[in-house]
């Protein structure tokens, strides 16, 4: 069977170019004494503005794994795919992130069924231990048919998509992420245990799930939110993760997936502590940070680089709310705090790096400027051979740029630092 280890990385590279540079950061770590499975991921929606195919992610994990001659597990994620793009993937992939988010509040008929078979006998409320210390959940019948109101029907989509790969690949020889992190909502621990009571209902052996947490999760910046809260929510949830897996029958190592997890530095040793306390493990997507790093290595670098950078810029902000709209759930871009391309123009290659670069220290760093350009690869897209030929030839300070964030910004305080 193939199973996901207890910790694993995601890292998702816009352009095919950085996997040599990615997984020297993991090199690092293991060198530190701890290992990480190393995951690339790529959406469907990346591959489209992009020009990439499945194919092109796993050929880029591939040979930057035989180059370093990486002995530690990797994979190739299907990243928030659906019913109507996994036949694309199925091929080139080995994890498949089953993205159900635009199911969750749809009603199912089915609902009150669901809550009869996992309510308490004699009308009397759920209750479930938790491990840690941590208080039980309890929920009566009108609680669990609630939770079956708003996320049956999503389930149930997801079990479908995973029949749709399981013909295809056969039982056990792919990891399965239910992901409902791009919702309005978070879900509440309860409402987590019995969504995992609809995913093992549905056959999923899913061996991860990716709830939506409280706080906002931007794209390339750091949470916001109440990170005490949050620190008591991520311990709840772990804690009903085991208890479900073991209640409900699925996977032993299924672990809590944090999605858009770049540059969440203030709540990274929340999850670490969390892990360490329950012996759990976690996943953690970090898309889009790379991109960030290939465009302020440009930046830094001058000439015909910070050229280029500017050009991104100036193109993301003439069609910012067109790049915006997917992205809407999960970035807070004031237009206010935008400067405008004339006045980009002006600036040298420190100045375009401090706004970019995520450094709230810096008095330069601008967080509406690095959400769009997080969102802004279209731009560099649109440049063609001229973007990769600028990637070619400033490839060293890139790669180090990118391992070193990696490695140094995220992989040591997620995992390593007290």
């Amino acid at each position: 069977m193939t199973t996901l280890p207890k910790f694993s990385f995601g890292v998702g590279d816009r352009f095919a170019r950085q996997g040599p540079a990615q997984l020297r950061a993991f090199e690092l770590l293991k060198k530190d004494g701890f290992e990480a499975a190393a995951v690339w991921n790529k959406s469907f929606r990346e591959h489209g503005i992009t020009g990439t195919k499945p194919e092109s992610v796993r050929e880029e994990a591939d040979a930057a794994v035989r180059a370093a001659g990486w002995k530690g597990p990797y994979f190739v994620d299907a990243d928030h795919i659906n019913l109507g793009n996994v036949d694309g993937f199925i091929a080139a992939s080995d994890f498949f992130t089953l993205d159900v988010a635009d199911f969750v509040g749809k009603p199912d008929p089915d609902a009150p069924a669901f809550a009869s078979r996992h309510a308490g006998p004699d009308g009397k409320p759920v209750e479930v231990a938790l491990a840690g210390g941590l208080p039980p959940i309890r929920a009566d019948r009108a609680d669990i048919e609630r939770a079956a109101g708003k996320f049956l029907a999503a389930v149930k989509e997801a079990g479908r998509i995973y029949r749709r790969i399981e013909k295809a690949k056969g039982v056990g020889n792919f990891i399965c992420e239910v992901s409902m992190d791009e919702t309005d909502q978070a879900q509440s621990p309860t409402e987590l245990y019995f969504i995992l009571a609809m995913v093992a209902e549905e056959g999923i052996p899913a061996q991860t799930i990716a709830p939506k947490f409280t706080g906002r999760f931007n794209k390339g910046v750091d949470y916001v939110g109440d990170v005490a809260g949050f620190s008591r929510e991520f311990e709840s949830d772990v804690a009903v993760a085991a208890a479900a897996a073991k209640a409900f029958n699925l996977p032993a190592n299924l672990k809590l997936s944090v999605h858009s997890g770049s540059d969440k530095f203030a709540i990274y040793p929340a999850i670490r502590r969390a892990c360490g306390k329950f012996g759990a493990g976690v996943h953690v997507k970090t898309a889009g940070t790379t991109w960030l790093e290939e465009v302020g290595a440009l930046a830094a670098a001058g000439g015909d680089g910070l050229t280029a950078a500017k050009e991104i810029y100036a193109e993301a902000y003439t069609h910012c709310d067109e790049l915006a709209k997917p992205y809407a759930a999960v970035i807070d871009i004031v237009p206010a705090k935008l400067p405008k391309p004339d006045e980009v123009a002006g600036w040298s290659g420190e100045e375009f790096a401090a706004a970019l670069r995520h450094d709230p220290a810096n008095p330069g760093y601008n967080p509406s400027l690095r959400q769009l350009i997080h969102i802004g690869y279209k731009a560099a897209a649109k440049m063609g051979p001229r973007y990769q030929a600028l990637l070619e030839r400033y490839a060293e300070p890139i790669g180090a740029a990118v391992t070193d964030n990696l490695y140094r910004r995220h992989m040591r305080l997620l995992f390593l630092e007290a």
